[in-house]
């Protein structure tokens, strides 16, 4: 993926290490869901405890939670610093497919613009139209909000697609 390329591209890399990290303990999903049995007086106090929990010779929690490793090095943020100008502006999510714009590799005859993607080795024409009065959302949007563009699509489709509110960048 290119450098200055506005998205970013998130992998499920840090869950697969998170499932790899534990390969002795198994923990059952039903058991994992259920809180933990707590006695009386341990429910009425569990706010002096500071933040002691039980565990056994090993140091293994008894009931069964596991801690992830901690993070080594400097941690990994998927956006960039954020604007002064947006400072005090609460963050706005935004969709892009199917709320923003409508994206089609069949063909569609008022297309607002075309987006060629490669995939798999040959190269595919995409038609997207924007919704109805996108930009003047976006436009109010971005005075209002500091304004978060979300997309599971691939970042050689959603780069030039999130282009498409060039006047007001």
């Amino acid at each position: 993926m290119d450098a200055t390329s506005i998205i970013t591209q998130v992998s499920r890399d840090d869950e697969q290490q998170l499932n790899t990290s534990f390969p002795s303990e198994k923990v059952n999903n039903v058991d994992r869901l259920k809180p933990p049995k707590r006695g009386f007086f341990e429910t009425i106090f569990c706010c002096w405890r500071n933040g002691r929990t039980k565990s056994n010779q090993s140091g293994t929690p008894i009931d069964g939670s596991i801690t992830p490793p901690p993070i080594q090095g400097q941690p990994r943020y998927l956006l960039p610093q954020i604007r002064p100008s947006d400072m005090y502006k609460k963050c706005m999510v935004i969709d892009l497919d199917e709320t923003l714009v409508h994206s089609s590799f069949k063909p569609i005859p008022n297309a607002d613009f075309i987006v060629p993607v490669e995939i798999d080795g040959t190269v595919h024409q995409v038609y997207v139209l924007k919704r109805p009065h996108v930009d003047e959302f976006l436009k109010k949007m971005g005075e209002l909000y500091e304004c978060v563009l979300f997309t599971a699509s691939l970042a050689k489709y959603a780069d030039p697609v999130a282009d498409l509110d060039y006047e007001y960048k």
